[in-house]
């Protein structure tokens, strides 16, 4: 390659190579950034850039604050789930994607009458009519996460984002399907723990035996009225995920 190739792709190309040829194996870690600038030379920029490339190339896989590594053949990868905000596609998509893996999910929708639970998360009365969708995420075609979601009907029934995975809005995330509507919902609300699965969302997610989840009751507000417009229980496997909260600034 010329030496007028950018640097990140020279650093790039080289570690392709390695990992093709089986020097690093599936499942090794890869060196750090900073012995990467030790090796090529350049910036953090240029190490992270190049690792950056491979993890959309499907052939790295990056752990938040653990490095990088050889995608594996059997080991389950660690899935980072964070919160980035303005995007128009479906955020768990979006991640999978920046990881090296597909996502995808199957959903079903039904209109029903809000639980006493549902209608105070909602700010509804008990009985008032609730769009609720059931998911199932999968990552590379394995299931990795469970979600039911409600939003009230009086404020999306007349809406073309009334059936969240049908039309032309289907398949976008909550804050760009509100936003339709001229709402603007912000960072949601979580409130998250770790639990045992249970019998049945083992089975959904393919745990056996069943294992740990991270639960999480998530709501989205208008941020103009304080509303809440959507709520949803989110059950994602503990081998699997990491989920990071906040961002730090970028480097000057």
């Amino acid at each position: 390659m010329s030496t007028d190739t950018p640097l990140y792709l020279r650093v790039a190309d080289d570690l392709r190579a390695r990992i093709e040829s089986g020097e690093l194996q599936p499942g090794s870690r890869l060196p750090s950034v900073a012995e990467l600038i030790q090796q090529y030379g350049g910036s953090n920029s240029v190490a992270s850039r190049a690792y950056r490339l491979l993890v959309d190339e499907g052939l790295v896989v990056s752990r938040h604050g653990a490095g990088h590594y050889v995608r594996g053949h059997d080991t389950p990868d660690l899935l980072v789930r964070q919160h980035r905000r303005r995007s128009e596609d479906s955020p768990f998509a979006e991640g999978a994607a920046r990881q090296g893996s597909v996502g995808t999910w199957q959903h079903d929708s039904t209109t029903e009458k809000a639980s006493a639970a549902v209608a105070a998360r909602l700010g509804l009365a008990e009985g008032e009519p609730v769009m609720h969708t059931s998911y199932v995420y999968l990552a590379d075609d394995k299931p990795v996460q469970l979600a039911e979601s409600w939003e009230p009907l009086a404020l999306t029934g007349q809406s073309l984002i009334a059936l969240p995975e049908v039309g032309p809005y289907a398949g976008v995330g909550v804050a760009a399907r509100m936003r339709v509507i001229s709402i603007e919902v912000g960072d949601p609300v979580e409130r998250v723990r770790a639990r045992q699965a249970t019998r049945q969302e083992a089975q959904a997610l393919g745990m056996t035996p069943p294992g740990p989840v991270l639960a999480i009751e998530r709501t989205y507000y208008d941020q103009a009225t304080g509303r809440p417009v959507e709520t949803a229980d989110i059950v994602m496997r503990g081998d699997r995920w990491l989920s990071v909260y906040g961002q730090a600034p970028a480097a000057t």
